[in-house]
């Protein structure tokens, strides 16, 4: 982050009275983390912030409080100024709101990307300020290193939301992106009072699942596909099952830790078909086997080395099964994994 693009970050803030700080349509509990203590830091500048994502909040993020303030409803969206969190690509925030695309609304006013993700889609290419720190590992550091720059304070339940957002997507600091930088800052959050014995009692206390779902696991378990020598774990999730459980939890999420734990498997792939006729793919890799990001950029996707996803219209199932067999087998023959 230089000063030049700093600079005109806080220019864009100060000069607007209202401002909307706007999830991916795959909320996590970075994205939410980060947009909680936006929402804290840019109200106390004296902003009026509204929150949104063009879904509902799921059930297991809502141990982190506000959550409730997120609204999916584009017709109470009337900004000076937009904020992304934690994406750049346009197709995690095409759902339609009460009144009109969200895609639509944000061309009207200037533009900020906050994200840590690597994605060579373009498609948010006309923000007015983009600070992408790929390095980060959650958008939630990125947010607490530009309020140690500015001098803005973030007060208790922002620690408690940027703690929860960086521990959410550094899989509790185990992740490769997770630096010395990253630990530092989790110390300062706990020197801050913030406690992680109780963050983490209340995230397992959100991650509780019903018997209806841990049979649905079961389900889940016993549909994945395996390919490419078992390199390859691939489960298919239609749009009726979708409906069903997603209020309870991301069904893709379900599976797809159990999936990247099969032995000898590499690359984990929850292929999701929804009724309007578009595919969304959450992907996993194990460590040591950075393809995540190269798989989905294929399909005009972007994420982490070892997490990422991707959107696509047109097309059958089968179609994009068989191009992510294939083009993971090219992956896993010109990689060292």
């Amino acid at each position: 982050m230089d000063d030049d693009l700093l600079a005109k970050f806080v220019s864009l803030v100060n000069n607007a009275a209202r401002i909307t700080i706007i999830q991916p349509n795959n909320p996590d509990g970075d994205s939410l983390g980060s947009a909680l203590a936006l929402e804290q830091i840019l109200s106390d500048l004296g902003k009026q912030i509204y929150l949104f994502c063009g879904i509902s909040i799921p059930n297991y993020l809502r141990y982190l409080p506000g959550w409730d303030r997120v609204n999916n409803e584009t017709a109470l969206v009337q900004s000076d100024l937009f904020i992304i969190v934690d994406t750049s690509t346009m197709s995690l925030l095409d759902r339609v709101g009460a009144s009109e695309p969200i895609t639509q609304l944000i061309r009207r006013k200037p533009l900020i990307i906050i994200d840590h993700h690597v994605s060579s889609d373009d498609s948010l290419a006309y923000a007015a300020v983009s600070i992408k720190v790929p390095t980060a590992a959650a958008t939630g550091e990125v947010i607490y290193d530009i309020s140690g720059r500015l001098g803005w304070e973030i007060k208790a339940d922002g620690k408690y939301a940027l703690a929860a957002a960086i521990l959410s997507d550094s899989l509790g600091l185990t992740t490769p992106n997770t630096t010395g930088r990253t630990i530092h800052i989790i110390g300062e959050l706990v020197e801050g009072g913030v406690s992680i014995p109780a963050l983490e009692r209340a995230r397992r206390d959100y991650m509780r699942k019903s018997p209806e779902l841990v049979h649905y696991k079961g389900e889940l378990l016993q549909r994945i596909e395996y390919y490419n020598d078992d390199k390859l774990a691939l489960l298919c999730i239609p749009w009726e099952e979708i409906e069903k459980y997603s209020p309870q939890y991301n069904p893709s999420m379900l599976a797809i830790e159990d999936m990247r734990l099969t032995t000898n498997t590499i690359i984990a792939v929850a292929l999701k078909s929804y009724q309007d006729g578009h595919f969304t793919a959450k992907i996993r890799t194990n460590y040591g086997s950075p393809v995540a990001a190269k798989l989905a950029e294929k399909f005009g996707g972007g994420g982490h080395e070892y997490a990422s996803g991707f959107k696509l219209t047109g097309g059958t199932l089968s179609e994009i099964k068989n191009q992510v067999i294939e083009y993971s087998r090219e992956l896993l023959l010109n990689e060292t994994v």
